[in-house]
């Protein structure tokens, strides 16, 4: 029986840091994001000049976040990536990694998994219809990357249990 507890206490602990870690990662991620998402907006909104990026046939930004594809539906896709990131921003806080709450835990993946999407249609429309990249945006795509797999490895890690403390 004091096995049984001590092995217990012993998972809760390892459970605990790896939450920590997690959202430790999550957050930075996020923060980052949401910094380089601010920036991007700004220069939507304002004048693409502003982005410290070189205007080289292959690396433009000034062309890929003035051109067709950097909208949707009329809506910057800089400020839907703000958007995303703070999202993933709060949902990437210590308590909800400890929830048990399935609206949380499937909306983080689901979350996750559509900015992974939306990563693969903004690289498509990079690469193939602009031919030049964005380093900025780059950024936001490998932020994002990130986020999906430590959304992944942590769903994984907390699947079917609630970590809440008691």
């Amino acid at each position: 029986m004091v096995k049984e507890t001590e092995q217990h206490h012993s998972k809760k602990y390892l459970e605990d840091k790896t939450v920590l870690r997690l959202s430790v990662v999550g957050l930075i991620l996020s923060i980052l994001g949401i910094a380089d998402s601010v920036y991007l907006t700004i220069a939507h909104y304002t004048t693409a000049s502003i982005l410290a990026c070189p205007a080289t046939a292959f690396i433009n930004c000034a062309k890929v976040t003035s051109s067709s594809y950097s909208e949707i539906l009329g809506i910057p896709v800089a400020l839907l990536g703000l958007g995303f990131f703070v999202a993933m921003f709060f949902l990437q806080l210590p308590v909800a990694w400890r929830t048990a709450n399935k609206v949380v835990r499937y909306g983080r993946v689901a979350l996750a998994v559509s900015g992974i999407g939306m990563i693969f249609w903004l690289i498509f429309a990079e690469l193939d219809r602009l031919r030049s990249i964005c380093l900025f945006c780059t950024a936001a795509h490998i932020l994002a990357f990130g986020l999906f797999v430590t959304v992944l490895i942590g769903t994984s890690i907390t699947y079917g249990e609630s970590i809440e403390k008691a």
